[in-house]
C-alpha cells in the first residue's frame, strides 16, 4: 500500500497514489532515504561530552555493547566497560596484557579479548564481567572478530601470521589458519565469511569461517597499509582504511577496488552506520573523515570531525548514531562521545 504522504523533516512527499506504478515508488523510497542520510550528514558531527575513565596508558580498541549499552575499552593491561546512560566505568576487566581488541558473542554471553603480550585471547562472562578462561592462542594476538553464523572467534596473531579460531560456546580452540602475511583488522559478514587486512601484503583475504580455509586474496592497490575496516553487509561494500592516506571502497564479492577516497594520517579505526548511510574513518592526527554512501559504487565527502592528535581508534554506536573516541588529554584518559 502506497501513502498518501511521507513527511522528511520539513519535507513532504505527496505521491500521486492513482499514478505512481511500484516502480516508481520504489524510486521514491530509495531517494527519501538518501534525503534522510543527506540531512544527517549536514547537521554536523560535534562534540558532545566527554566520559571520564581515569589512569594513564595507552589504548587500543573499543566495542560497543549495543544491547547493553555499554563500550568496552582496552586499556594497557585492562578493560574498561563503561555505562553509556551513566557515563561512568561499570566495571573492570583485569589481567589482560598488552590489550588490543574486544569481540562480543551475545548469544553466548560470553566475551573474548586479545592479549598481545601474553599470546592468550581472555573469555568472559557479560553479565559479570567474570574471567572464565585463558586461551592459547598464536604469537601477539590483535584484532579479534565474532562469527555469529557459527558461532566462532577468530583472533589474528600480528606475530605469527595467523588466525586462531575458538568455539565461542566452549572457549576450545578448533583450529589454526596460515594467513600468509600480519593480519591487523578484520570484520564478519554474518554469513560464513570473515575479511581481514593484511598490512604489510596490501591484501585482504576473504576467509571462510566454516572451512576455517583462505578463499581469496584481494590486492587493495592503490591503498597501501591497510589498517582498519568497516563492512556495508547489505550492499556487499567494504570500507578499508589505508595509512596511505586513502579509504578504499572494495566490493565485498569479488574483492575489485571501486574508489578510493582521501582521509587523513594514521588511520586506525572504520565505521559504516546503515541507518545514514555513513562511513568515518578516525586517524591518528586528530580527524575523523565521514563519507555519505550515494550509491554502493559512489561516496561524497561531507565533514571532517577534530578529535584529539593520536585519538586514531573509534566505535560507533549505531542504535544511537554516535562516535566514541579514545583520547589522553592532559594526562587522563577519557572517551570524547560526537553526535549529530
Amino acid at each position: 500500500m502506497i501513502p498518501a504522504r511521507i513527511r522528511v523533516g520539513s519535507q513532504t512527499f505527496h505521491p500521486d497514489t492513482s499514478e505512481v506504478s511500484l516502480k516508481k515508488w520504489l524510486i521514491l523510497c530509495a531517494g527519501v532515504l538518501i534525503t534522510i542520510g543527506a540531512s544527517f550528514a549536514a547537521a554536523g558531527y560535534h562534540l558532545l561530552r566527554t566520559i571520564p575513565v581515569g589512569g594513564t596508558g595507552g589504548w587500543d580498541y573499543l566495542t560497543v555493547d549495543e544491547i547493553g549499552q555499554r563500550v568496552f575499552v582496552s586499556h594497557e593491561t585492562q578493560v574498561e566497560v563503561i555505562d553509556l546512560a551513566s557515563n561512568s566505568v561499570q566495571g573492570k576487566i583485569a589481567n589482560t596484557p598488552g590489550v588490543h581488541g574486544i569481540a562480543l558473542a551475545e548469544d553466548a554471553g560470553r566475551g573474548f579479548i586479545s592479549n598481545g603480550h601474553a599470546s592468550t585471547v581472555t573469555v568472559f562472562d557479560l553479565k559479570t564481567l567474570a574471567p572464565i578462561s585463558q586461551v592459547p592462542t598464536g604469537k601477539k594476538p590483535d584484532a579479534i572478530v565474532y562469527d555469529p553464523s557459527t558461532h566462532r572467534v577468530f583472533a589474528m596473531n600480528g606475530g605469527s601470521d595467523s588466525s586462531t579460531v575458538i568455539d565461542a560456546a566452549s572457549g576450545n580452540v578448533l583450529g589454526t589458519i596460515a594467513l600468509g602475511g600480519g593480519p591487523e583488522f578484520a570484520v564478519a559478514d554474518g554469513w560464513g565469511s570473515v575479511f581481514v587486512n593484511l598490512e604489510d601484503q596490501n591484501q585482504t583475504l576473504r576467509i571462510d569461517a566454516r572451512d576455517m580455509t583462505v578463499k581469496n586474496r584481494w590486492p587493495l592497490a592503490p591503498c597501501e597499509r591497510p589498517s582498519s575496516m568497516a563492512i556495508d553487509r547489505t550492499k556487499h561494500r567494504l570500507f578499508i582504511g589505508c595509512r596511505s592516506k586513502m579509504m578504499a571502497v572494495v566490493n565485498s564479492d569479488n574483492g575489485s577496488v571501486i574508489v578510493t577516497l582521501p582521509i587523513g594520517d594514521h588511520v586506525d579505526a572504520s565505521a559504516f552506520d546503515a541507518a545514514s548511510s555513513l562511513v568515518f574513518n578516525s586517524t591518528g592526527e586528530g580527524t575523523v573523515d565521514v563519507f555519505h554512501q550515494d550509491s554502493p559504487d559512489k561516496y561524497t565527502a561531507v565533514q571532517r570531525i577534530p578529535t584529539r592528535a593520536g585519538s586514531k581508534t573509534m566505535a560507533l554506536n549505531s542504535k544511537t548514531h554516535e562516535l566514541l573516541v579514545p583520547s589522553n588529554a592532559s594526562g587522563t584518559f577519557q572517551i570524547l562521545l560526537f553526535g549529530n
